[in-house]
């Protein structure tokens, strides 16, 4: 049975985050390099038809595992999120190893983010060692999280506004050029783009499976609404109203942007197989906005993707940093990361944040590219982990809930979609997981390297499981023994 913990309550965590900071955090996620560059691939891979299906069922099980979290977010609004929910109704260790997994995907993140932020710069200033603008980056992202969570939620509210915008904008200008009323430098494409080739849907099922994986990477990052539930001002209300816009945000941002883009841009454009972020001039909002005569367009989203990418190293530097004092409050970590400074900022968590994403960051520019390389397979894999344990940590929270007599009139929030969601989101998260290199063992020599550089986030997870519930001799948490405990603001 595991312990009704004191620290659920959080009081000296500072509740300063209001109902359009979550908004935009929430919206902050869901938008980043992954669709302003990767989503050009994403077409030309598996065609218009298979891009635009695939990031509807995957926006689908995004939204699905979103009203999960926000009915536990809701109920329990704490800075620990999945971890202690993974604790409290599924089993303590399983709790932890979520905790410490998501602790170092974004802690490894964030050097992915000083990366990408030397690519980005280097289209304005060729000549400047990259080093200066990652060091320069990681200095901002740090203060702007060592003040207080107000300038962290500031911070992202802007970034997450300039990137709503061009989106917006991006499909004003699109649906104009479709529909004729704006004549760009190409002929009024309409559905002819469609029809091309083997489209709408190229390279069959298997391009379809790539493809998901790559926009299942582009949607991490929306579950960062349940870590800031802990410092939300209302989390009863605001929680709600957050997860109840996902669904039209995905809609808006992903569905329509992909459709614009297939519409107006073939399949077969050589700029979109050879997109990627290090070349940010194929991004294909450029090449739509090029395509309207907009020249300059280049320019105006390479600055838009530096915002992306900011916002990214921002948001995993809070994520990561609320984790580990969770994590140390809880006493699954050392008690030094759960301290909090006068303004409620655990800043020796933050510390201990910036010194491991400083370090990663490090291992690119100075050590091995190989450790580089399994730091980012093994943050990637840990995004899927966090979604399956959500699904998971929900389904058994319900069952408990019910099975204990409560009345589901009581919780804040209630996912109008159990036990359809969570199932659905885990299995399909699941397969995703596991065939993110599903070719390696299609061949008829298996490439065991390319599958232990891919899959190591796995092993490394169940060792940290396993580890921790052989030496502290945890069970799972029987419906029964489960705690509700009433939370007040």
């Amino acid at each position: 049975m595991v312990k009704d913990k004191k620290i659920t309550q959080q009081p000296a965590l500072r509740r300063e985050l209001t109902a359009r900071h979550l908004t935009m955090i929430a919206i902050g996620g869901s938008i980043g390099t992954g669709l302003f560059v990767a989503s050009g691939a994403s077409i030309s891979q598996a065609g218009p038809g298979g891009a635009l299906l695939s990031y509807i069922l995957i926006g689908l099980m995004v939204y699905f595992l979103m009203t999960s979290l926000g009915e536990l977010a809701a109920f329990m609004p704490v800075s620990g999120s999945f971890s202690t929910y993974g604790s409290n109704y599924v089993e303590e260790g399983f709790g932890f190893a979520l905790g410490w997994n998501y602790w170092y995907n974004w802690a490894i993140t964030i050097a992915v983010d000083l990366v990408a932020s030397q690519l980005v710069m280097s289209y304005w200033f060729p000549d400047t060692p990259g080093w200066i603008w990652s060091a320069l980056f990681l200095g901002v992202i740090f203060l702007l999280n060592f003040l207080s969570v107000k300038g962290f939620g500031e911070a992202e509210y802007w970034f997450s506004l300039i990137k709503v915008v061009t989106v917006v904008i991006f499909i004003i200008v699109g649906m104009m050029m479709i529909f004729g009323i704006l004549r760009g430098t190409q002929p009024v494409a309409g559905w002819a783009n469609w029809h091309i080739g083997d489209a709408p849907f190229s390279g069959g099922f298997s391009a379809m499976i790539g493809v998901a994986m790559i926009v299942g990477f582009s949607f991490q990052g929306t579950e960062l609404v349940g870590i800031a539930a802990g410092e939300s001002a209302d989390p009863t209300k605001n929680i709600p109203r957050s997860i109840r816009q996902v669904f039209w945000r995905i809609l808006l941002f992903y569905v329509l942007a992909i459709l614009v883009i297939s519409l107006i841009i073939p399949y077969t454009d050589p700029d979109l197989l050879r997109n990627n972020v290090k070349d940010i001039s194929v991004s294909p909002f450029t090449l739509v906005f090029q395509h309207a005569g907009l020249l300059s367009a280049a320019a105006v989203m390479n600055a838009v993707i530096l915002t992306a990418v900011l916002s990214a190293g921002n948001s995993g530097m809070y994520a990561s940093t609320r984790m580990l004092f969770t994590l140390a409050r809880e006493g699954k970590a050392p008690r030094i990361f759960g301290q909090l400074s006068k303004g409620g900022v655990p800043r020796n968590a933050l510390y201990a944040t910036t010194v491991v994403a400083a370090l990663c960051f490090l291992t690119s520019m100075f050590g091995n590219q190989q450790v580089y390389l399994w730091l980012l397979n093994t943050s990637g894999m840990s995004g899927f982990i966090a979604w399956l344990g959500i699904a998971i940590s929900h389904y058994r929270f319900r069952r408990g809930y019910i099975k204990q007599g409560r009345d589901l009139a009581d919780l804040p929030y209630c996912s109008a979609f159990f036990p359809l969601g969570p199932i659905f989101a885990f299995v399909l998260c699941l397969l995703i997981t596991l065939g993110q290199n599903y070719q390696a063992f299609l061949v008829d020599r298996i490439d065991w390297y390319g599958v232990v550089a891919t899959y190591i986030g796995l092993p490394l997870f169940l060792i940290i499981w396993f580890g921790y519930k052989l030496s502290k001799r945890t069970r799972f948490v029987k419906y029964r023994d489960m705690r509700f405990p009433a939370f007040k603001e």
